[in-house]
């Protein structure tokens, strides 16, 4: 039940019927008594700046999730970044401040490692490849260099995209080896697909057949994709005998890091 007193938090999208966030959160809410509430927001590109302009001014609005198509776009509106959400230009979560001034963060990388980490999987001196350099392929590299990946592969199909990640995280991990081509998987520690490609049941991979089956059986195979739950990249993954992880396994594992951000609790789901 919302009330007059309800604090509200967002998650900003288009489309938005298919995020899982709404319901995680509200169950939470409800479960523990906080007179908290998320919505979800179908907004119109044209329509974001004075979306993000009358944020400001929504006194009862504690915070909001990004999500896509729209982290991109989000970090050219809001008043403040952190310094990772500065060096990727994108967030994922902003917060409001009392003074109405908009901070935006991204902790999709923080997900995606509190996720592997359940799966055992430390990054410290470990080889990644991370396929898909758009905003969450970037946090996710960057949370990887972060954690202290040996060395990091980028697989994109933009050139650009892969030219312009490999300058970011070379700019800011020096020590970290950075490479953009690679023949084979089985070097590899983890594989992860930050791509929607796979979602809504295509039976599409995010790299060519003959590839994946370079897959070492030691490796950890992940997807950012939530809809198929195991998408046929995780399939074939796991046909080879690996560890996999889902895309709302790391959904679910930064709720905790979103909620603390916008400062409605330190959620733990």
């Amino acid at each position: 039940m919302i009330h007059g007193t309800t604090q509200l938090v967002g998650i900003i999208g288009s489309p938005i019927a298919q995020v899982k966030s709404p319901e995680n959160f509200n169950a939470w809410f409800n479960e523990n008594a906080v007179d908290v509430a998320m919505l979800p927001i179908d907004m119109r590109e044209a329509q974001l700046a004075g979306f993000v302009s009358a944020m400001r001014g929504w006194n009862n609005l504690r915070g909001c999730v990004v999500t896509v198509p729209y982290k991109l776009t989000m970090a050219e509106l809001v008043d403040e970044l952190s310094p990772r959400a500065a060096a990727l230009r994108s967030v994922n979560v902003l917060r409001r401040e009392s003074d109405g001034r908009l901070v935006g963060d991204n902790v999709d990388g923080d997900g995606f490692l509190n996720a592997a980490k359940a799966h055992g999987f430390d990054p410290v001196g470990k080889s990644a490849l991370v396929i898909g350099s758009g905003g969450v392929g970037a946090a996710i590299a960057w949370a990887l260099c972060q954690g202290g990946v040996r060395c990091l592969g980028i697989a994109d199909l933009s050139e650009t995209r892969i030219r312009a990640l490999k300058a970011i995280l070379q700019n800011a991990f020096p020590d970290i080896e950075i490479h953009t081509q690679y023949s084979t998987l089985s070097e590899f520690d983890l594989v992860a697909n930050a791509t929607p490609v796979g979602m809504g049941g295509t039976g599409e991979t995010p790299l060519p057949a003959n590839l994946l089956q370079s897959l070492s059986a030691e490796a950890l195979v992940t997807d950012v994709v939530t809809n198929p739950v195991l998408t046929p990249f995780l399939e074939l993954a796991r046909s080879r005998g690996c560890r996999i992880q889902t895309g709302p396994e790391m959904a679910r594992a930064q709720l905790a890091n979103l909620g603390a951000f916008m400062g409605v609790t330190a959620l733990n789901i």
